[in-house]
């Protein structure tokens, strides 16, 4: 099997991290910079990711630490992981998303290879653009 590398998208938010794990642990916060869905905050909690034309990916929490850790699983073969630091007022937030193989194909008949691509360049834009978007605006 052909590990592929994670995809990992970091930046910095002038955000205290309540209101960035608001925005990335919650379901309303999730479809406001991401994707529609039916997340709930709890451990081992089944919910799905709303993927539009691909359709609902199942996915399922595996890991809840609040405020600085969510991780879950999604689809059959991927790993979803928000990591947050505070950092001097402001909050550091990692994307990580693993689960890559050379070998692998998604579940709507996609190589691994081709989708990487497509999904780095589109959590670029999400974690880099739609995220501080949504977390600069004041409550």
């Amino acid at each position: 099997m052909g590990k592929l590398a994670d995809i990992r998208k970091t930046i910095l938010l002038d955000a205290p991290i309540e209101k960035v794990w608001r925005a990335v642990a919650t379901s309303e916060g999730i479809e406001a910079w991401w994707m529609p869905n039916t997340f709930k905050p709890v451990l081992d909690y089944e919910f799905v990711l709303k993927a539009g034309q691909y359709g609902d990916s199942p996915c399922k929490v595996t890991e809840l630490d609040p405020p600085h850790r969510l991780s879950f699983n999604w689809g059959k073969d991927w790993n979803l992981a928000f990591e947050l630091r505070e950092a001097n007022g402001q909050t550091e937030f990692t994307l990580i998303h693993s689960g890559w193989d050379s070998e692998k194909k998604t579940e709507f008949g996609q190589p691994h290879p081709l989708i990487h691509s497509f999904m780095d360049k589109g959590w670029e834009s999400h974690v880099k653009v739609d995220l501080p978007r949504l977390v600069d605006h004041d409550e």
